[in-house]
C-alpha cells in the first residue's frame, strides 16, 4: 500500500467532489494534507471530516490572487515546513455558446482554470527546489481540453493550456527531482446517481463511453495518488486519462442502435 506519511499535500478546490476525495485519499495513507477552497467554512468542514494520521489544515484561498497564494505558501512553510505534493485542482466556469461568450466572463474562467493553476504551481515549485527534496505535482485538466465540445469554448482553452503547461513545467522541473503530471477526467459523478448535466447531456455522453457510464470521484482519487507516489518514479510530463475510454474510442456503432 502506497505511503506518504511524513509528507505534505496541497490540494485546491477540495471542500467537494473530486478535490475532497483526493483530499481523502492523499490523508489516508498518511500525507498532512493542506486543503484549500474560496469558501472558508467548507474548508475547515473538509478539514475536519478527513481525520487521518495527520491533522489536515484549512486555508481560504482564491487562487487567482497572487496575494492570496503568498500568504497561503507562507503558511504552509511555518506550519509545516514545506511542501512534497500539490494537486492543482481547483477551477471551473460557466458553459456557454462561443458566440455569447463575453470577454469578462472568458478572462474568469482562464484565470481559475489556468492562471490560478499557474501561480499555484509556480510558487509551489519554487519551494520544492529551495527545499532539494523535489515533489510531486498534478494538474487536473480534462478531456474538455483535448476534443471540441459545444459550450466549451473558455473552459476547454483553459484546460488545454493547462495540459501543455504540465508539459513545460515536466521538462523544466525535472532537473530539480520535481515530477509533473496531469489527470484529465472525463464525465463525473459527484456522487453515485447524482450529475452536473441533464438528461440529454448524459446520454450524449454515455454514447461516446466504451465503458457505459459514468466515473467517480473516488476513481480520480485512486489515479492521482499512483502519480503523487513512488509507484509512478519514472513518469513525468503524462496526461493519465480517467475517462472511461473517451479519448481513445473511434466509431461505436453499437452506440447509434437502441440498446
Amino acid at each position: 500500500m502506497t505511503n506518504l506519511e511524513g509528507r505534505v499535500a496541497l490540494v485546491t478546490g477540495a471542500s467537494s467532489k473530486i478535490g475532497l476525495a483526493v483530499a481523502g485519499k492523499l490523508a489516508s495513507r498518511g500525507a498532512r494534507v493542506v486543503v484549500v477552497s474560496r469558501d472558508g467554512g467548507a474548508a475547515e468542514a473538509a478539514a475536519k471530516a478527513l481525520g487521518g494520521a495527520a491533522e489536515a489544515i484549512a486555508m481560504t484561498v482564491d487562487v487567482g490572487s497572487p496575494d492570496t497564494i503568498r500568504e497561503m505558501m507562507e503558511q504552509i512553510d511555518a506550519r509545516c515546513g514545506g511542501l512534497d505534493i500539490l494537486v492543482n485542482n481547483a477551477g471551473g466556469g460557466r458553459l456557454e455558446p462561443f458566440l455569447e461568450v463575453t470577454l469578462e466572463n472568458w478572462e474568469h474562467i482562464l484565470r481559475i482554470n489556468l492562471t490560478g493553476a499557474f501561480l499555484v504551481a509556480q510558487a509551489a515549485a519554487r519551494r520544492m527546489v529551495a527545499s532539494g527534496r523535489g515533489g510531486a505535482i498534478i494538474n487536473m485538466t480534462s478531456v474538455s481540453g483535448q476534443r471540441g465540445g459545444e459550450r466549451r469554448a473558455a473552459y476547454g482553452a483553459a484546460k488545454a493550456g493547462l495540459e501543455l503547461l504540465t508539459r513545460v513545467m515536466a521538462v523544466e522541473l525535472a532537473s530539480h527531482r520535481i515530477r509533473v503530471n496531469a489527470v484529465a477526467p472525463g464525465p463525473i459523478a459527484p456522487e453515485p446517481g447524482r450529475f452536473i448535466h441533464n438528461d440529454a447531456e448524459q446520454a450524449a455522453y454515455i454514447k461516446l463511453l466504451p465503458m457505459r457510464r459514468f466515473g467517480s470521484s473516488e476513481e480520480v482519487a485512486d489515479c492521482v495518488l499512483f502519480l503523487v507516489s513512488d509507484e509512478s518514479r519514472y513518469v513525468t510530463g503524462h496526461v493519465l486519462n480517467v475517462d472511461g475510454g473517451m479519448g481513445g474510442a473511434g466509431l461505436m456503432a453499437s452506440a447509434a442502435s437502441p440498446a
